[in-house]
């Protein structure tokens, strides 16, 4: 999504504030990296921010966490996430599957994308053969 990310996470150990907020740094190093090999820049940075030298202001400072309870709940998320670039103001694309940043194209009709996906009904059987 041009302004938002939506992703479904199974934590195995550890905190989700820290799982995120490490992959949110790692995710905004490549961002303004890329920005930079096209000379532009993030916006967002506060005026005070930047006075005490912050150059760039990638995600915002918090999340919106929903737990997943049941398989219905995930499947649910999973239909939500995958049909908004269709949705409304966005209009990605014309068929949600072949959106490059989801995986639709996973779950829809077996074909790895852009990244690699685990279906989340593997996901307690890996769990339980480590």
């Amino acid at each position: 999504m041009p302004n938002h990310v939506h992703v479904l996470l199974y934590p195995t150990s550890g905190s989700l504030n820290k799982l995120l907020g490490n992959d949110k740094r790692f995710m905004a190093y490549a961002i303004v990296q890329r920005l930079e090999q096209d000379n532009r820049h993030a916006e967002g940075v506060q005026p005070s921010e930047k006075r005490k030298g912050k150059k760039h202001q990638v995600f915002r400072l918090s999340f919106d966490a929903q737990l997943c309870f049941n398989e219905p709940m995930v499947e649910q998320k999973l239909q939500y996430i995958h049909h908004n670039p269709v949705q409304g103001k966005w209009n990605l694309v014309d068929d949600f599957v072949h959106y490059p940043h989801s995986s639709a194209g996973f779950y829809e009709v077996g074909q790895q994308g852009t990244y690699s996906v685990t279906h989340y009904k593997e996901l307690n059987s890996i769990e339980h053969k480590e």
